[in-house]
Order: structure tokens, then C-alpha cells, then sequence
């Protein structure tokens, strides 16, 4: 019987989740009950006041002052000709507003931390009326007022709901509209001008001109050349960017919840991949590449730049607490960051607190995971058949041991639910200071058991300006606290699972758990091993800011990281492990086994900058930039491991109580390692008047990790824009928003490699026994020095173009880039001597990429109350090893993908000079012998059996794992308050190299159990393991990646200002060619494209989710 999808244990989770969301949002909401408490205690206030023919806003003023309170009141509340006298001593403030108010029939409210003056006679204003009156405080007295009464909608017509009205130039009259977009506003001049806003709008100016009913459309803000992209270190205007820059905001994230920040922008940047090569497991991350690979040795990630911070960590990111990704791609935008900028740069920018009232966010979610789809393995049941089958050469072997055991279902935790929590407290007190604060929660229950993953922690902002606003200062604070169990989720648990006689049981008789030779009982690993994290990460910076003159900032930027994991494992004495395994070559024979590992990376940074601007004669205006850069970083681990106890009561947590320490056979080890880089950097802008632009970066840095002779590098670049849209000839078009067209080129390094490469190492020998008969380690060289190890170096081309046309209606991007990657970076063999090792770590060879990139956005539909709009990203990229020889040290060719296991099958792909990266190279299938031999062509086209094929000679290129297109296609749709996202992801013509169908697929493997294949498809082979083109499949794919259906709740109140609901399903369909689990397998490495024997679950997740402002 087919198992429910949701169970009774299943829903409790949720109902306890459910009930646990309610329980916040039902404590804010409560908030405003304490307002009457609050309330209380503002208008017990006593003062003593005198005053005698003044106005009322003088009274008004002179009470604020004396019982510290702030009024808010519209104009026609007040006369300015009527004078007031008012007299008291120590009274309450309620009694002297009472003696002020009541004779001018003029009613008073707390309102926050406000006192609201409304009319005595007159309906109370709704509470968003009172709550942008309490946003717009001030007083205004005027002339005889005017009524307007007014409508907001959009191009479609549809009403614009909570908008802010403002009377220009007051400052503090205004109003909201309703959920119909009416407003009602008394003005004192009918020639007055209304300001009206919304987000997702353009600002908008109305002129009165005396009219009573006004009707107001307001333009769609579509992306224009003010929108701010950040670029390495400061911002620039959207249209004074010349280089190739993607910016990816919040309302442009991938919907529900998410295992890693980088999953909120997988597919939306073109060029950028993102894989997660453990699916959902939540203890692993995410493989990234930007344009191809740009290395072999070194760093082949872009560089991560968090809040300004290089080398950010991203545990330290929760989805809600990140504002924007903005990823520079080409070489004229990344030299900026020197020798860490060969592979990009991801710049993530978190949320900060924006002036106005305090604003609490709360956001939730519970996800729940189901298996996509698992190998085919034969069933208990078809297992015996087959055994019985005549026909079947290893019947004989094939054991009914009793059971049915589905291995693989025994793994999965069935009634997962995932929950995730983010509290945000923000706000500001006028321009000149603003915070965040939040906190979050957040439990990741995979489909595996004992893999789970806790967090919490949270992030701080502050903003402060002083010095007459010419110094800012802004200080961030963040801290992740992540408690994991390592154990479950691992790719052998799931080989082993499937890999068993499903007719063994879990337990033997006696309870203890059933073991046999050719694999491990996972369930038993799990049961009988622990393997736990402890790990805290921290991250702190602060930024001053001097404005001395117009146009001239200096700044001083600090900032440290520390990340501390703590790993404790511990096997019990009677486990498998404890029983087979050994400890520095001594068998453990059940004694148990217990590990700590201690971890401490601190990475400091401190850069300083100076930043000029000046505008000359209206047209001209340069921007110039110089700072100077220093970072250092220290890495420490401990390990030490023992066996030898007794008993299992201490487990790990007393490791000198195992007697392998004493008999000398215990594991200890420890690490340290620093480096350093030391940069100064300048950056020069030139723009006149917005249509010509230039921009010219150059970085000088050093890096601890080269040699002697090149410890220093020259990172330049430049690049031009032309505003076309501002020529006059395109203007006259008519349907061209905007217009640019760009051009760059850059050079960036690469230093990352390990540290201590160009230095002369020494390593322990053996030891030897001196002549006083006291045996002494003994030292040596390691490794061969090499004084003129240098950087890896990219120079890349880049040509794009930006437009907008149609009113904002088709928008996008095109970038064409070919880059090139000398002085790579590896081992080479060396003679002996001189040298005194076998190998130098030195630079020869080259990669190019090309490829080339475009972005589309449109809007397809808008009508009254639906909207269609649509993203397209789409890419072609092709890597080649132009060369890994020179001169000196020769290369033929390099391998990769070693597929591993019984049969010594080697590596699978192999690359060689002017080849193309990630091509497979083997055999070629021919088909079979009658008795079911392999056959494979020769080189010459025979069809011959293995043993006649030669290795090289017949050997062939059969294929690639690097896709050469990737394309997503993201559609939003609006209908009313109802938004659905649908968002698609494919990536074409590539192969994959099927490990499960090369051991599995393969009768060979009896005893241990196969998949169905083995006995339908690949019947007919009776023959050893072989890797060949026959296992090669096609993995051209398109995926239903995200469906989000949400639903957005209006409030006219003050309490809450924003409620949505929505609804999340992920890896809903896939449709492919490729016969395996997924056919989305690492594409981003050296040895792309091959689909391991074990793996991870690869799931659907569904997703409920809660988003609520107060």
C-alpha cells in the first residue's frame, strides 16, 4: 500500500508549528494592547504652564518641551488668528489638554508615542489616516482649506492601495490611500502640489490647480539608469556602469526556503552556476563557477565579498537578512580585487535600517522533503526469483536469508519538517541614524536521518552621522551558532543500502545488528557511530566616513572574522568499525574508537580609502578612488584520536582513557598556517553628460604566497560606455528607453593556492639511533623551493550592450567575453638533482574561455487587475587547455574523475593541449559476443574484445560533462492580491557518465544486489566491469524548479502594515533523456559530469511560509 504523503505524526509536526507562528504574530499583534498602558503613563505626565493670548500652535510647541511628547495634527483643526490662555499648576497633562482642547472642539489620542488632535465632531480617521499623520508630525497654518478627494491606480487601472499623499513642501500633511486608492486631504492653497508615492511606482508630482477630484496614474519604476548597483568598494548609478555587472534584489530571489544563500540567485545571473552536488543535504554547500574554469591548482570559486568584508562567509547569511547580490563578471570589474578576482566577484550587500518608525518583521516557514526518485534495485521478492532462475549463472550464490529489508527506506526520515524563523526590529530617527537587529532560528531536518542541522544567531546594523553630518560611522555584528550531525546523509550509506542482499535482516537473534563481509549495515553505522559539530562563526566590522569637503570622503574600514568548529566522533566497541578498523596500523579488534577536532580561522581586515568628485562646467564629472588595502589570515587545527576503552561511558570525552596512548599507537596532529595580502588600489571615473563614460582601475598586491621574486603584481583594466539612447538620432526612434554599449578589459590573479608553495618545508623522516643510544627524530626537506612562484594571471575581453525599449515594457543585457588564463599553476617533475624532490609546484600552461551571455526581462501582460511579467537568462561557454607545457616541464596530458571501486576502471576524463576541458576518454562500445564478452573498436573501426584493446592507441574523446547552454525562464503573475512565480532552469548537450549502471547495472556484482537493468537491459552482459561510451548518457535537462503561489493580505491598521502567505514547491518535474537519479551532477569542477555510485536522495521539497510586518 502506498504510504500517505502526509502523516498523522507529520501533521502534528505542522500543528505545532502552525501554532508556534501563531503564538508570535498573535504577541505583536498584542502589542497594541500594551498601548493603552502606554498610553496611560504619557498623559499622567504633570507640567505647570502659563501662557495668556498665544496661539495654539504656540501652546502646542510649549507643552512638547515641557512634557517631552511630540503633537500631530492637520491644519484645518486650527485658527491661526484665535489666541488661547491657558493656566495650570503640577496638573496631569489629560487635564490641561482637556482645559486647552475641549472649548475649541478639538478631541486628542495617544497614538504611538504621539498625540493625534482630530476634530470633536468629525468621524475618526481610519487607522493608516492617523498612522501617516503620526509618520508626517508638524503644524501648518494657513489659509481657508480645500477638500480633495482623489484615486490612485496603476497603467492598468487597477487602484493603488496604501500609497502616501503628500502636500509638497509641508512636510507633514499627508494621508494614505485606501484599499479602493481613495484619498481625502485638506489642503490651504489650491495651488498646491500633491507628491504621491508607492513602491513598485515612480514618484509623481499632481498640481491642485483648485480641483476638488483628482485622478492620478501612476508609471511603473521600471529598472533606469539611477538604480544602484554596487561595484567593488562604492556604488555607481546603473548607467555609469561600463563593465559586466548583474545586480540580483530581494523581490528577484527564488522563492521558499533555501539551504544556502546562494541559492536565492541559482539561475538568475547568466554565466554564474550554481550546483548542489548533496542535493538538499543541509551540512553541505554549494559548488559555484562564474564563466567557466579558470584553473586547474588554484581558486576555481568567485570571491565572496559580504558587507565589504573579502572572503565572506556565508553561514553567516539568512535569506531574509540579505538586501542584494551584485556579481561582477569580467575582468574590467573584478581587477579591482586584484589576485583574488580570476574566477569573479559575488558582492552581497545585507539589509540596513532606513529612517522612519520602528518596523518589526517576522518570517517563517516548515518545509517537508519526499524522495524524487531512487535507483531501481531488485525487491526481496524479485531478488529470490531471480535466484531461482535457471538461467542464472550466480543463482547458487544468491542467499535467501530470510527477511525483506528495504535498506534504502530505512534511511530516510519520513516525517521530516524543516522550520525556520527571522525576527527584524529596524527603524531610524531622521536622517542621521538607523539599525537593524534580528534574530533567527533555523532547523534543517533533511530526508536523511541523523543529518540534521540547527542554527540561530543574528546580525546588527547601525548606522550613526555626527559632526555636523560630516562623519558617519556604521558597525555590523554578526554571529551563527550551528549545531550539526555529521553522521547520516553520507553517499556510502546509500551505496551500501542498495548494494545489500535485500534478504538480509537488520538484527541478528540476539539483537546485535547482522554485518557480512562485502558491505557495511548503514543502519547499524548509524546506530553504533556518533559524529557531531559544534561550530561558531563570527563576523565584526566598522566604517568611519569623513565628508571634510564637497565631494571629498575619506574612509577607514575594520573588520574581523572567526570561524571555531568543535567535531567529536565516537564508534562504539561493538560497531563494524570498532571491529575492522586501525589506528595508526593497529588493529582496534572492539575496543572503540574516539576523535576530537579542534578548528580556528581568523581571518583581519583593514582598508582605507579616499574618494573624490567633482563636476566641471555642467558636463564634465570625474570620480576618482585610491585606498590601500591589508589582510591577514590564520588557520589552526588539532586532531587527536585514541582506541583502547574499556567501556563506551566516556565515548570522547576523555580520550587519555583508551590504552593506545600508552602502547604509543594513538593519533595526535596539529596545524598552523597565515598568510597575507597587502594592496594598493585606484579607481578613475569619467562621465560627460551621462553618454560618454570611462573608467580605468589599477591594483598593485602582494601576496605572502609567492616567491621571493614576485611577491608583488600589476592588476590594470579599463573600460568605456556609450549612452546611445542620449544621441538624438536614437532618441527620435521613439521606442528606445535605453541604450548602452560597453566595452572592457581587465587583468586578474589568482593566489589561491596553499600557503608556504614557494617556501623550502621541512617534513619528519625517521628514527634513528644516535651513538648515546637515545633515539632522535629526524628533519628534511619536503618539498622543492621555488623563489619565483607567481600569481596566475586573466586577461579577459568583454563587449556588452544594455537597453530598454517599449516604455520599459523589454529590458536586458548581452555581454560577449573571451578571457585567457596564463601562468597556471601545478606539480611538474623535476630531475634529480639538482632539485631534491620529484616534483616543483610552478607556473606553465593556459586556459581560455569564451562564451557569450544574455539576460531578458519583459513585461508580457498588464491589465487591470493581472499582470504577466518574465526573466530570461541564458548562456554558451566552451573551456580549452590551450597548453600545460613549456620549455622546461612537459605535460601530454591530465586526468580526472577517477571513477574508483573493484575492476581498476582509472580515471575517466582527460584533457590534453588544445583540447577542450571535461572530455571523457575510453572505450568505444561495438556491442557483444554471442557469450556476452564486451566488444570495442579499435582505432582502426574493428570491433574486438577487451583484452585486444590497447590503452592510448584505442582509446577515444567520447563525450563531455560540461554543458555548453544553460537557460532559465522565470515567469511572475498578479492577478488582484494573488501572485504566483513559475520558474523554469535547463541546462544542454552534455553527457554523463552513469557510475550506478557501470557497478550495479552489471550481473558481475552478484552476490551483492544490482539494479533491475542488470537482469532487462544489461541482461546480456556477462563480463567484467568496463568503462565505455556505453554508459554515457545524454544530460540535456529542463527543470519545474520553483512554483510559489502567495497571497497578500491589506490591513487598514496601524498595527499591521503587511501580511503575505505563500505556498512553495521545488525539483517538482524534470524532464530528461537521462535514465539516473538526476541528471543535474557537478558540472563545475575538472571532472564534470559524472553521476557517482553513491550519492544523496534528490527531493522535492514543499514549502508554507508566512511573511508579516507591524
Amino acid at each position: 500500500m502506498k504510504e500517505p504523503l502526509f502523516s498523522k505524526e507529520f501533521g502534528w509536526k505542522i500543528m505545532r508549528l502552525t501554532l508556534l507562528q501563531l503564538l508570535v504574530i498573535s504577541f505583536f499583534t498584542n502589542v497594541s494592547v500594551a498601548h493603552t498602558t502606554r498610553a496611560q503613563e504619557i498623559l499622567n505626565k504633570r507640567i505647570s504652564v502659563e501662557l495668556k493670548n498665544k496661539s495654539v500652535s504656540e501652546v502646542l510647541s510649549r507643552i512638547e518641551k515641557m512634557a517631552d511628547v511630540r503633537f500631530s495634527y492637520s491644519p484645518d483643526l486650527i485658527q491661526s488668528g484665535r489666541a488661547v490662555s491657558i493656566d495650570a499648576s503640577n496638573e496631569s497633562l489629560t487635564t490641561v489638554l482637556s482645559k486647552l482642547l475641549h472649548p475649541l472642539n478639538i478631541n486628542f489620542e495617544v497614538v504611538g508615542n504621539r498625540l493625534v488632535l482630530t476634530r470633536a465632531n468629525k468621524v475618526a480617521n481610519n487607522f493608516i489616516e492617523r498612522y501617516i499623520t503620526l509618520m508626517l508630525p508638524g503644524k501648518l497654518i494657513g489659509n481657508p482649506l480645500l477638500s480633495v478627494r482623489g484615486v490612485v491606480k496603476d497603467e492598468t487601472g487597477s487602484p493603488v492601495p496604501s500609497a502616501t499623499v503628500l502636500l509638497k513642501g509641508s512636510g507633514n500633511v499627508g494621508t494614505v490611500t485606501d484599499v479602493e486608492g481613495r484619498f481625502t486631504l485638506n489642503i490651504p492653497d489650491g495651488k498646491a502640489t500633491l507628491v504621491i508615492s508607492s513602491i513598485g511606482f515612480q514618484t509623481q508630482e499632481v498640481a491642485v490647480e483648485n480641483r476638488t477630484a483628482i485622478e492620478i496614474v501612476l508609471k511603473s519604476d521600471i529598472k533606469s539608469l539611477n538604480e544602484v548597483v554596487v561595484v567593488g568598494y562604492g556604488t555607481q548609478k546603473r548607467g555609469e556602469v561600463t563593465s559586466a555587472v548583474t545586480s540580483i534584489k530581494t523581490e528577484d530571489f527564488n522563492q521558499g526556503g533555501t539551504r544556502n544563500a546562494m541559492d536565492l540567485i541559482q539561475g538568475k545571473v547568466a554565466g554564474l552556476q550554481i550546483t548542489r552536488t548533496q542535493g538538499n543535504n543541509p551540512n553541505s554547500g554549494v559548488a559555484i563557477q562564474l564563466r567557466g574554469i579558470v584553473s586547474i591548482n588554484g581558486d576555481r570559486s568567485p570571491l565572496i565579498v559580504v558587507d565589504g568584508i573579502p572572503g565572506g562567509n556565508l553561514d553567516l547569511l539568512q535569506q531574509d537578512d540579505i538586501e542584494s547580490f551584485d556579481v561582477l563578471k569580467d575582468g574590467s570589474a573584478a581587477a579591482i580585487y586584484g589576485t583574488r578576482g580570476n574566477a569573479g566577484v559575488i558582492l552581497i550587500t545585507t539589509k540596513k535600517g532606513k529612517t522612519g518608525p520602528a518596523r518589526v518583521s517576522y518570517s517563517t516557514y516548515a518545509q517537508r522533503e519526499v524522495v524524487s526518485k531512487r535507483p531501481r534495485f531488485l525487491t526481496a521478492d524479485e531478488w529470490r526469483t531471480y535466484a531461482a532462475d535457471p538461467s542464472n549463472p550466480k543463482g547458487a550464490q544468491m542467499k535467501d536469508l530470510g527477511a525483506s529489508t528495504d535498506f534504502y527506506d530505512l534511511l530516510l526520515d519520513k516525517q521530516n519538517v524543516s522550520q525556520y524563523h527571522n525576527l527584524a526590529l529596524s527603524g531610524g530617527n531622521g536622517p542621521n541614524s538607523n539599525y537593524r537587529v534580528s534574530m533567527y532560528y533555523n532547523e534543517a531536518n533533511p530526508i536523511t536521518i541523523q543529518n540534521w542541522r540547527r542554527q540561530f544567531g543574528g546580525r546588527l546594523s547601525f548606522n550613526q552621522k555626527g559632526l555636523n553630518n560630516m562623519l558617519t560611522s556604521q558597525v555590523n555584528l554578526a554571529t551563527n551558532f550551528n549545531k550539526a550531525n555529521l553522521l547520516g546523509g553520507q553517499a556510502g550509506d546509500f551505496e551500501n543500502a542498495l548494494g545489500r542482499n535485500p534478504t538480509q535482516p537488520v538484527f541478528n537473534p540476539d539483537g546485535t545488528y547482522y554485518e557480512e563481509g562485502s558491505t557495511t549495515n548503514p543502519i547499524g553505522r548509524l546506530a553504533q557511530q556518533k559524529n557531531l559539530r559544534d561550530q561558531q562563526t563570527t563576523s565584526a566590522d566598522v566604517r568611519f566616513t569623513l565628508e571634510p569637503l564637497a565631494g571629498l570622503k575619506v574612509s577607514a574600514f575594520g573588520a574581523i572574522q572567526r570561524d571555531v568548529r568543535n567535531d567529536n566522533e565516537y564508534r562504539l566497541r561493538g560497531s563494524r568499525s570498532s571491529m575492522l578498523d586501525n589506528l595508526n596500523g593497529t588493529p582496534i579488534n572492539g575496543t572503540g574508537y574516539a576523535r576530537k577536532y579542534n578548528y580556528l580561522n581568523t581571518n583581519t581586515t583593514f582598508e582605507s580609502t579616499a574618494e573624490y568628485e567633482r563636476k566641471i562646467a555642467e558636463d564634465h564629472t570625474l570620480k576618482a578612488l585610491a585606498g590601500y588595502s591589508y589582510q591577514y589570515g590564520v588557520y589552526e587545527e588539532f586532531s587527536g584520536a585514541n582506541a583502547g576503552f574499556l567501556n563506551d561511558i566516556f565515548e570522547e570525552n576523555n580520550l587519555g582513557a583508551g590504552n593506545f596512548l600508552s602502547l604509543g599507537k594513538a593519533s595526535l596532529s596539529s596545524n598552523k598556517y597565515d598568510n597575507k595580502l597587502i594592496a594598493f588600489f585606484g579607481r578613475l571615473n569619467y562621465d560627460y553628460k551621462g553618454k560618454y563614460i570611462a573608467q580605468v582601475i589599477l591594483r598593485r598586491e602582494g601576496s605572502s604566497r609567492f616567491g621571493r621574486n614576485n611577491k608583488f603584481g600589476y592588476f590594470p583594466a579599463a573600460s568605456l560606455g556609450w549612452n546611445m539612447a542620449q544621441e538624438s538620432f536614437i532618441k527620435q526612434l521613439g521606442y528606445v528607453d535605453e541604450l548602452k554599449l560597453r566595452i572592457g578589459y581587465g587583468v586578474t590573479g589568482n593566489q589561491g593556492i596553499p600557503n608556504y608553495q614557494s617556501l623550502v618545508r621541512l617534513g619528519t623522516g625517521n628514527l634513528y639511533l644516535n651513538d648515546d643510544g637515545v633515539w632522535r627524530q629526524t628533519y628534511g626537506p619536503s618539498n622543492n623551493p621555488n623563489p619565483n612562484l607567481r600569481w596566475e594571471k586573466k586577461k579577459e575581453w568583454n563587449v556588452g550592450v544594455d537597453f530598454s525599449l517599449f516604455k520599459g515594457r523589454l529590458s536586458g543585457a548581452i555581454d560577449v567575453y573571451k578571457r585567457r588564463t596564463s601562468d597556471l599553476l601545478g606539480n611538474f617533475n623535476t630531475q634529480l638533482p639538482p632539485y631534491i624532490q620529484s616534483t616543483l609546484f610552478t607556473n606553465v600552461g593556459v586556459i581560455d574561455n569564451n562564451g557569450v551571455e544574455v539576460s531578458l526581462s519583459g513585461s508580457v501582460l498588464k491589465r487591470k487587475d493581472f499582470s504577466w511579467d518574465m526573466d530570461v537568462v541564458g548562456n554558451t561557454q566552451h573551456n580549452k587547455l590551450v597548453s600545460f607545457s613549456d620549455d622546461v616541464f612537459k605535460v601530454t596530458y591530465l586526468t580526472f574523475g577517477g571513477i574508483g571501486g573493484f575492476g581498476a576502471l582509472g580515471d575517466a576524463i582527460r584533457t590534453i593541449e588544445g583540447g577542450p576541458l571535461g572530455s571523457f576518454y575510453g572505450k568505444r562500445f561495438a556491442g557483444f559476443t554471442p557469450e556476452g564478452k564486451w566488444l570495442f573498436y579499435k582505432k582502426t573501426g574493428e570491433a574486438v574484445t577487451a583484452d585486444k584493446i590497447v590503452p592510448n592507441d584505442d582509446y577515444a574523446y567520447i563525450g563531455n560533462g560540461i554543458p555548453k547552454f544553460y537557460l532559465s525562464w522565470n515567469n511572475r503573475l498578479k492577478y488582484k492580491n494573488f501572485d504566483l512565480t513559475v520558474f523554469f532552469r535547463g541546462k544542454f548537450d552534455y553527457q554523463i557518465l552513469n557510475l550506478q549502471q557501470v557497478f550495479f547495472g552489471n550481473k558481475v556484482y552478484l552476490p551483492n544486489n544490482v539494479l533491475k537493468d542488470a537482469i532487462t537491459r544489461n541482461n546480456q552482459i556477462n563480463d567484467v566491469l568496463q568503462y565505455s561510451d556505453y554508459y554515457l548518457e545524454p544530460g540535456g535537462f529542463v527543470k519545474l524548479d520553483n512554483v510559489t503561489l502567495g497571497y497578500n493580505f491589506k490591513f487598514n491598521s496601524p498595527v499591521i502594515r503587511s501580511l503575505r502567505l505563500y505556498a512553495t514547491g521545488r525539483n517538482l518535474a524534470t524532464i530528461t533523456k537521462y535514465r539516473g537519479m538526476d541528471p543535474e551532477v557537478d558540472d563545475t569542477g575538472l571532472g564534470p559530469g559524472i553521476d557517482g555510485r553513491g550519492f544523496y536522495p534528490r527531493t522535492r521539497s514543499f514549502t508554507l511560509g508566512l511573511n508579516v510586518e507591524f
